[in-house]
């Protein structure tokens, strides 16, 4: 035996690529420019490699091509072909989402009644932002991608990326976005409406979480008959204090945990519709969580006030504090005390949230169903950020080779989503099992020998589920 490489990943990856109609989609593509250079082909390999082993695009041509897999025309690749692979890939991005999505819809036969969108920061390991200027791709003047904003996982001194994601309610990837670093949830939700009118849509209902509640857009998401969900800021609109958390009135038992009731406000066209939620698990967990922070709290306070200074460094910290802060008030002396008219107030929102629509045809019990069923998209950014595909750490430097990269994550992420469906088991499980699939390079009487392991057991299962047929066990034989 001379070598062993990796099979199963790039074998599940490659029938896939052609099942969803991403090859046939880009080779059409390659034909009307009549390019020689292998695009679909090397952007295919980076997908696998997305899902097999995520590494750099210098990492995957040096390593994970030549030793790590077996796809022997890789050997005729250069470097400067695959990054020019990923500008093809982000020229042609747009018809290719949009006919991508179309072929999986008749595919799955998938449900598009509601689409799920949220945004996620990427951060750079950088120090400064990148200036504006000239868009090679767009050919026009365009903003720095890599700019400092709000970052979801407290990375606020880094240059960052915004991704937006929109997803159906099984997790299939409709469409993606890539903002500058500084661009707020709301400012993007007229681009998405945009972006996605004209598509084959159905019943569209847009799902968003309380980054995206604002006035303005829920103007813009009204438009041309728009429909939305909206989780609501509780803490912050005025309202929603005032109107519907007091409220009288029963709810009514959905499933376990959660249990809805309606509330409307206003009269007329300016009705607005509420639906309050109570999940009662996460209410005894809350209450938990606070009564073991007061216990903390009153602590401190007894250790502040056994300081002699009067206006402690300490006592700053404290009333500043995101932990401790909005349970505590200053006396006439300007000592600190936990309010427990502040403490009530928290504990009448215990296990509960906000939601908000304008689609008067679905019942209180159908829009709680559809924001829970949202916690899909959350799944989809971890699998992208942390867990599997590995979107960051970003190699890249200019705006379209970073679109680019993330494109690609995108569709490795559709790919994984659509082995989850059909196996009814987690990527981590199914690629365990894929691992056990080699092929193996060794030399017999002469000559040079290429075949792949055996299939059987579990993995022939798995593969079945999948919709793999067997490949044939020699793949090549040369003297």
């Amino acid at each position: 035996m001379e070598d062993v490489f990796g099979y199963g990943v790039l074998l599940v990856a490659e029938a896939l690529w052609e099942e969803l109609g991403i090859g046939p989609i880009l080779r059409r593509f390659m034909g009307r420019e009549k390019t020689r250079s292998p695009h679909e082909r090397i952007l295919m390999a980076l997908t696998a490699n997305r899902l097999d082993e995520p590494i750099s695009k210098l990492g995957c041509y040096e390593y994970w091509l030549p030793k790590g897999v077996w796809l022997p025309e890789a050997a005729s690749w250069k470097l400067a072909q695959i990054y020019r692979a990923m500008d093809f890939l982000l020229k042609h991005i747009k018809v290719l989402e949009e006919e991508v999505f179309n072929h999986v819809v008749n595919l799955f036969n998938a449900d598009v009644d509601l689409i799920f969108y949220d945004t996620t920061s990427l951060y750079f390991e950088i120090d400064e932002e990148d200036p504006d200027g000239y868009d090679m791709v767009e050919k026009a003047k365009s903003k720095g991608l890599r700019k400092r904003g709000h970052n979801k996982e407290g990375r606020d001194g880094n240059p960052q990326i915004v991704v937006g994601l929109a997803v159906t309610r099984d997790g299939l990837p409709v469409r993606s976005w890539v903002f500058p670093g500084n661009t707020n949830d709301v400012s993007t939700i007229a681009r998405i409406r945009e972006d996605l009118r004209g598509w084959r849509l159905n019943r569209t209902v847009l799902v968003g979480d309380a980054g995206m509640f604002s006035a303005e857009n829920q103007k813009i998401l009204a438009k041309g008959h728009g429909r939305y969900i909206l989780a609501v800021p509780m803490r912050k609109v005025k309202e929603i204090k005032e109107e519907v958390l007091t409220r009288p009135g029963r709810y009514k038992v959905v499933k376990e945990n959660l249990e809805v009731k309606e509330v409307k406000v206003g009269d007329g066209a300016c009705e607005r519709r509420y639906i309050l939620c109570l999940n009662h698990q996460e209410a005894e967990r809350e209450a938990r969580h606070r009564a073991g922070l007061l216990e903390e709290l009153e602590a401190e306070l007894v250790l502040l006030a056994a300081q002699e200074e009067d206006h402690p460094k300490k006592a700053c910290e404290l009333l500043a504090s995101k932990r401790y802060g909005r349970y505590l008030k200053q006396d006439g002396q300007q000592r600190l005390q936990i309010d427990q008219g502040k403490v009530k107030a928290e504990t009448k929102l215990d296990g509960k949230y906000v939601l908000t629509t304008n689609d008067d045809t679905m019942s209180p019990e159908d829009v709680a169903l559809g924001y829970k069923a949202a916690m899909l998209i959350e799944g989809c950014f971890r699998r992208m950020k942390t867990t599997g595909l590995r979107t960051r750490p970003i190699y890249h430097w200019t705006r379209h080779r970073i679109e680019a990269h993330v494109k690609l994550c995108v569709l490795a992420l559709l790919i994984q989503r659509t082995v989850e469906i059909r196996t009814s088991d987690t990527w981590r499980n199914v690629s365990r099992e894929l691992e056990a699939l080699k092929v193996i390079r060794y030399r017999q009487e002469g000559r040079t020998i290429v075949q792949r392991t055996g299939i059987k057991g579990n993995l022939a299962d798995l593969l079945a589920k999948i919709g793999i047929p067997k490949s044939k066990k020699i793949l090549s034989v040369s003297e």
